[in-house]
């Protein structure tokens, strides 16, 4: 039997990449509706109003669709990167602009399964942070939008954190993942609670919290001082050159989902708490 080209792995990842990241736009599009929705309906059955019947919308469905015509899209429409670049970014139907966020989210996620791959090579803990990206890359993408981090990602990536350290698959032992989860959730608390004391105004919400716990899961205690720091400095950096273009002020609520996002993203390629045992 013919041996496989040494690309071939790479180009699984990549494939596998740009079809995860095509489900991480529908992720970013309708789970904050489906959240709204959920929430409206829980206020109508508190206050006894009547819950109107309504189509299902979940993250199956209805199918893909084009937000402003509302036409089915076939499966060309649909292929990463490629329709969007072959309908120049339009809508096929209606000519309506598409966003760009959407072939570049498919992009990033092929760089991360790339990337998860030349890091940890063939091995389960591979694709386990690859899941982990993927969910810090959706909650970053909904932070920005929506001021959110639901807790339908936030926790299933604590939860999965602590599940991998249990299982063996990576760098840190079962009690490292607890406390990493711990100090993680803690640290954001003190510095909130602080800060409200102080100012008498809320500065961080509780996603952000849950958001450093599930870090502290994957990456361990070690990590989150590092983790805090470089999200702290991309933060800073983003409201000064949003106040130097006049699209923020000293009171504009801005997500720090995001920077903690990345700030966690790079720890698992750059500076991982403990060595990863030789995958070779």
């Amino acid at each position: 039997m013919a041996a496989l080209s040494p690309a071939a792995p790479w180009i699984v990842a990549v494939l596998l990449g740009l079809v995860f990241g095509s489900f991480v736009n529908v992720v970013v599009a309708r789970l904050p509706r489906m959240l709204e929705r959920g929430w409206q309906e829980a206020y109508a059955d508190v206050r006894g109003e009547p819950i109107a019947a309504a189509p299902p919308y979940n993250l199956a469905r209805p199918g893909s669709h084009c937000p402003h015509c509302e036409h089915p899209l076939s499966w060309r429409e649909l292929v990463p990167v490629l329709s969007w670049c072959r309908q120049r970014g339009r809508c096929r139907h209606c000519g309506v602009p598409i966003s760009w966020q959407y072939p570049v989210i498919e992009a990033i996620s092929a760089v991360l399964a790339a990337a998860c791959y030349w890091r940890f090579g063939a091995h389960p803990y591979a694709l386990a942070a690859f899941g982990a990206c993927l969910a810090l890359l959706a909650l970053a993408v909904i932070d920005l939008h929506t001021l959110l981090l639901p807790d339908d990602i936030t926790q299933p990536l604590l939860w999965s954190g602590l599940l991998v350290a249990v299982a063996g698959w990576g760098p840190l032992a079962p009690h490292s993942a607890i406390i990493g989860a711990s100090a993680g959730y803690a640290a954001l608390w003190l510095l909130a609670t602080v800060y409200r004391l102080i100012t008498g105004r809320e500065g961080m919400g509780q996603g952000d919290f849950k958001l450093l716990a599930a870090l502290g899961a994957w990456l361990g205690p070690l990590a989150l001082p590092v983790v805090v720091l470089s999200a702290s400095v991309l933060g800073l950096a983003a409201g000064i050159y949003l106040m130097l273009r006049r699209r923020a002020h000293s009171r504009t609520p801005l997500p720090f989902g995001p920077c903690l996002a990345v700030a966690g993203a790079v720890q698992f390629f750059l500076l991982p708490p403990i060595r990863l045992w030789p995958l070779g």
